[in-house]
């Protein structure tokens, strides 16, 4: 493992949450610190997770009750980890990223990461990096 890995390690460990980021984006490019940091993440913090997927067609109120359950876990203690898979932009390739906009009462938490990712063209409905990234977040 490089020192760069290492460091992000301490700071996934320290739930710090650029690190958070940094991670996310080095398993969404494929680079070299990606596998060595996926390898060693705690696997007993991934088998305790609750993964909760919300899908809908545009104004179904997705991005309403996923505020609410934010707040609601929030008020547990709970840290929350999202991931908001827009539709690629087909001019850019990039997420659209309606989502996260309508998130920002939760901004300014720690405790609260919001990753929006592109589908990047594939099928199904989520994008490659999104089980990796449910591992990061974990």
């Amino acid at each position: 493992m490089t020192p760069k890995s290492e460091l992000l390690l301490a700071g996934l460990k320290s739930q710090d949450p650029r690190s958070i980021g940094r991670a996310i984006t080095a398993v969404e490019n494929n680079s070299e610190e990606a596998a060595a940091i996926l390898a060693a993440l705690d696997q007993d913090l991934i088998e305790n997770v609750l993964v909760l997927g919300i899908t809908g067609p545009p104004g179904a109120g997705k991005s309403t009750l996923t505020a609410s359950l934010i707040s609601t876990l929030r008020k547990q203690g709970q840290r929350v980890g999202i991931i908001a898979v827009d539709p690629s932009s087909p001019i850019s390739g990039g997420a659209i990223l309606g989502d996260r906009i309508r998130m920002m009462d939760h901004a300014l938490d720690v405790d609260v990461v919001v990753r929006s990712m592109a589908t990047r063209g594939r099928l199904g409905g989520l994008c490659a990096s999104a089980g990796a990234t449910v591992r990061i977040m974990a």
